[in-house]
């Protein structure tokens, strides 16, 4: 006999045996208690009080046969449920992705489109781009396990992973919505004289992930024949990589960004591009202007709007549309009773994205693809 199930985070349907103990929602993975009332017998020989702490024993180990351990550095108990069907949880497939979203939920200052950037992002790395969820790192603070929740060592753990014995023909890809900032650079690597960074949700203990040593962790390893693509919809993102090449939509060219101290910020042989929500010096802003159900980072919502309506879109039209989207975005702010995008910088707000690479190429001939 099965009952119906409503998954209390995700709100996914589905379906499971009443006589199974432990559920796991399919879409979202959180680990669900079934409720449903079953007949029970005392077991021969005792009363049901002497029998409390088998049973306990049962449940946590058939909640231990239904997860399977992956093999990710640092995370070496990462866990993805058995009844999905991954076989062959944490393998180091041809594609691979780190998806991490903070919403700093006990916070004055949270972040509401975070996770929903998430689960977007990997449908589309899904249904787009043939990537597997066995093969993907997703870090919310709604994870039941705590090696998940997007702390500063489990982000630093989980890119390691990410790039961990990279050979020729595997793609990667980073993606992170969140808070954002800058501080200042005291290595002389910067042309505007900040570091760019991203905030884990324990920031304020641990500190900040800086530009620099994101560049050390997942650009500087990449060998021939490797692709790497990070998405970051946060503030002050712009070169959060540290490529040594951007490129200015205005002026439809390339621009330098090598560091002003001669160092070189290169790969291996490999390659990087980073898309980042707006430039070094500008906020993101999330947004139900272009969506009335659903809050989401403005950069995720569009970019991933465009690329389902052209999966061929090139990387120059596609930082095209996503500036469009935005302007007219602005435009509906003031008019028809539509949410503005940002709450804290009014009606119209400046936010370009940005195109970073560790070499230079055709942007508008060039398919944008993960």
């Amino acid at each position: 006999m099965e009952i119906k199930i409503i998954c209390h985070r995700c709100k996914q349907k589905f379906s499971a045996s009443t006589t199974t103990e432990i559920i796991i929602c399919p879409q979202c993975r959180t680990v669900i208690p079934n409720r449903t009332p079953r007949k029970q017998s005392p077991p021969s020989g005792g009363h049901y009080g002497s029998s409390i702490p088998s049973l306990i024993d049962n449940l946590l180990k058939k909640l231990c046969l239904a997860l399977k351990p992956a093999t990710a550095p640092g995370l070496s108990s990462f866990v993805y449920p058995k009844s999905c069907g991954l076989d062959n949880v944490g393998t180091l497939g041809n594609k691979r992705a780190v998806l991490c979203g903070v919403s700093y939920k006990k916070w004055k200052y949270k972040l509401k489109g975070t996770i929903n950037d998430v689960f977007n992002m990997r449908a589309l790395l899904i249904q787009y781009y043939e990537y597997r969820d066995e093969n993907m790192l997703i870090l919310t603070e709604e994870q039941p396990d705590a090696r998940l929740i997007p702390t500063k060592a489990n982000i630093e753990s989980s890119l390691k992973w990410l790039v961990k014995d990279c050979r020729s023909g595997d793609s990667l890809v980073f993606y992170y919505s969140g808070h954002g900032l800058r501080q200042p650079d005291f290595e002389d690597d910067e042309i505007d004289g900040f570091d760019e960074t991203i905030c884990p949700v324990d920031f304020l203990k641990e500190g900040m992930i800086v530009d620099n040593d994101i560049y050390k962790t997942i650009v500087q390893p990449l060998t021939e024949g490797v692709w790497l693509h990070a998405i970051v919809d946060a503030c002050h993102s712009g070169t959060i990589l540290d490529l040594e090449h951007y490129y200015d939509n205005n002026e439809q060219q390339w621009k330098d960004n090598k560091p002003p101290s001669g160092a070189r910020k290169q790969t291996s042989g490999g390659k990087a591009y980073c898309i980042s929500a707006c430039e070094d010096d500008q906020v993101a802003a999330d947004t139900t202007a272009f969506s009335s159900k659903t809050m989401n980072g403005a950069l995720t919502y569009i970019l991933i709007e465009v690329v389902k309506a052209d999966p061929d879109v090139t990387y120059g039209n596609l930082l095209k549309r996503i500036e469009e989207r935005i302007e007219k975005a602005n435009e509906r702010g003031c008019v028809g009773g539509s949410r503005i995008l940002s709450r804290i910088f009014g009606p119209n707000i400046t936010q370009k994205p940005l195109l970073s690479a560790s070499e230079q190429f055709n942007v508008y001939e060039t398919q944008f693809k993960l």
